[in-house]
């Protein structure tokens, strides 16, 4: 009777060793499944951080690179279109100051410094109106977006046809950054694309809507997506910062497509 006794307790004894093995191993396989999933999330995140830091890398990089192209282009601007003449003004001027010239020709320097200093001051007003445009500043985005449309319009090298509707809902250095975006589209049409016509529309009611399409050339979107250029890169950056979205379509020979679109803040 004790040994069946004895027998039955031995065998509740393993039972229970058994069970508790099991759940060291349940538990040591929880462990495991639980570590090897942080781990699995923390290389995720680490690799998006990643990821978002290469990013900025190349947006920062990107915004520079378009800085330090306007540098050049301002100064270029300013040698050809003013220092330049201003020498030509001071030697002129040179040569009255010595009194060494027939009348008639001191009369014809005179009207000559005239027309240069006449050139030079519109040259001048032209560079001013590219940096900040007067008129985005007294008269707001949806003035200053028509008057650059009629611009490039009355080039004749395009015809610009435009729908706005803009409810003032952007700050200003945001108006300046949705104005520049259009300002390089354009230029993008007519020197790359060689467009004839381009058909704008902005809409402003939740969200700020820009519907950009042109008939020119077009690109590729797989080459372009490998190396983009400068002024797509700028258009990108500027979405970047209004924290905006952008996709475009393009078919070589079929023209492109560019969509914007700006949540209110």
């Amino acid at each position: 009777m004790e040994k069946d006794i004895l027998q039955e307790d031995a065998q509740i004894i393993v039972i229970i060793l058994i069970a508790i093995l099991v759940l060291l191993v349940m538990a040591g396989a929880l462990i495991l499944f639980f570590f090897f999933s942080r781990k699995k999330i923390s290389n995720a995140e680490l690799e998006k951080a990643t990821l978002a830091l290469a990013y900025q890398k190349e947006l920062l990089h990107t915004t520079i690179e378009t800085q330090e192209k306007e540098r050049k282009r301002i100064a270029q601007d300013l040698h050809d279109a003013i220092s330049s003449k201003l020498n030509v003004v001071s030697l002129s001027t040179n040569v009255l100051i010595d009194g060494q010239i027939e009348q008639e020709e001191e009369k014809e320097t005179l009207h000559r410094i005239l027309d240069i200093t006449t050139n030079t001051l519109e040259s001048s007003r032209r560079l001013a109106h590219n940096l900040l445009p007067p008129i985005l500043e007294n008269f707001g985005l949806q003035a200053a977006i028509e008057e650059l449309c009629d611009e490039f319009s009355s080039s004749k090298k395009v015809t610009v046809s435009y729908d706005i509707s803009y409810q003032d809902s952007l700050s200003k250095n945001d108006e300046l950054h949705l104005f520049r975006i259009l300002q390089e589209l354009l230029n993008n049409s007519v020197r790359h694309g060689k467009a004839s016509s381009v058909d704008l529309t902005i809409t402003d009611t939740d969200v700020l809507s820009l519907h950009y399409v042109d008939n020119g050339t077009g690109f590729d979107i797989n080459l372009v997506g490998k190396n983009k250029g400068i002024g797509l890169k700028n258009i990108e950056s500027r979405v970047e910062i209004l924290e905006g979205s952008i996709d475009y379509h393009s078919t070589p020979g079929q023209g492109a497509e560019f969509n914007i679109s700006i949540t209110h803040s």
